[in-house]
């Protein structure tokens, strides 16, 4: 097998007759990227997230009863072999309104969906087939926020932390982090300590520098990132630094995803409306210094990822519909110009992104931006 190779898989907002799943090969030397499989079957699988084995993908349905005359559902898939085509599994229900996020345990065991209108967390139990079982947990948050969109509680996020002890959930409408603690035998989660972040931050993403010392939050309403010290010993967390994602003239525009490289020395942020992405240097103490905003190479940054060798970021542009690559400077770590990308005419977004070594192959015809 070739060891640059690796598959990306995309989703998508899309009625369930249209393929809102896609995969893709992507050369991680040359940042090529070409048409695997795609998948019907599912409404609006805007995030989704991979089994640890390879073997099994998960999907939300992010619809609510009001707008779309069904509640939230997670979905289960099964990969593709050389034998067989990808399939769909089942599906159960989110516990919730308009699930956004997903969020596997470290044993493979349980999922946890964040529902963002609801304000709710479900957890799911993933039985030895890889299907999802009836909802064990579900949790209502509470509160509201000073910001217009924080009229109530907005599950987006969750994170285990890298023991697998606790997951700290970013709750949008209310301005807090939720740490959880975890118990991995029964998939059940206690809560255990919170922290509040600046009001009308309006926290959205979370992730973990490598060496488990450090978080990064993503606040969507005030586009700035913090900063975070983590205690692995008593679960909790304190604010360190706050910082901003924008120059001082940028129009209105909102924070989305945030990802490190795989060494840490770099932290990357994208921006909705300016459609850029933020670079910031991680000093040893996980202090971000802004060191870029460089162009995303389309409209509405949402989702992007980093390829494993961190030559290149693969950014899910919402309104333009494509997937664009950019190369990662060896030296800054900055994102060039892009150089190859893929159009989606006929979806309404592409929105997540996730980077794995499975190779898998079939094919269908699209446009390619060069």
């Amino acid at each position: 097998m070739n060891t640059h190779q690796h598959t990306l898989y995309c989703g998508s907002y899309n009625a369930a007759n249209e393929a809102g799943i896609r995969a893709f090969t992507f050369d991680d030397a040359a940042g090529n990227l070409d048409p695997a499989w795609s998948l019907a079957g599912i409404t609006n699988p805007s995030f989704i997230a991979l089994h640890p084995n390879g073997r099994w993908l998960y999907a939300v349905n992010e619809t609510s009863q009001e707008r779309d005359g069904m509640s939230g559902q997670a979905w289960s898939l099964l990969l593709p072999d050389q034998e067989s085509a990808p399939r769909l599994l089942n599906s159960q229900a989110s516990g919730g309104e308009w699930p956004c996020h997903l969020l596997l345990d470290a044993t493979g065991k349980w999922l946890l969906v964040s529902n963002y209108s609801s304000g709710t967390l479900g957890v799911l139990p993933i039985l030895p087939d890889g299907t999802l079982g009836a909802m064990t947990q579900h949790i209502q948050h509470h509160g509201s926020g000073p910001h217009e969109r924080q009229q109530s509680p907005h599950v987006h996020s969750a994170i285990f932390t890298p023991d697998n002890h606790y997951a700290i959930v970013a709750d949008l409408g209310i301005d807090q982090l939720v740490v959880y603690a975890f118990d991995p035998a029964s998939g059940q989660l206690q809560e255990h300590a919170h922290v509040t972040m600046a009001p009308g931050s309006g926290p959205r993403h979370i992730a973990f520098h490598p060496s488990g010392r450090y978080l990064y939050v993503a606040h969507e309403l005030d586009n700035t990132v913090a900063m975070c010290a983590y205690d692995k010993i008593q679960g909790s967390l304190e604010v360190r630094q706050i910082i901003g994602t924008l120059p001082a003239e940028a129009p209105e525009s909102t924070v989305a995803d945030l990802h490190l490289t795989p060494a840490g020395d770099r932290l990357y942020v994208s921006n909705r409306g300016h459609d850029s992405i933020a670079v910031f240097t991680c000093a040893a103490d996980g202090r971000l210094e802004r060191s870029a905003i460089e162009a995303c190479g389309g409209h509405w940054p949402r989702n992007f990822a980093i390829a494993p060798a961190g030559r290149f970021m693969l950014v899910a542009n919402q309104e333009s519909n494509e997937v664009t690559v950019l190369p990662l400077s060896s030296t800054t770590n900055a994102p060039g110009s892009h150089v190859h990308g893929r159009a989606f005419r006929e979806l309404r977004v592409c929105y997540s992104l996730l980077i794995s070594n499975i190779f898998t192959a079939s094919a269908f015809s699209e446009r390619i931006i060069r």
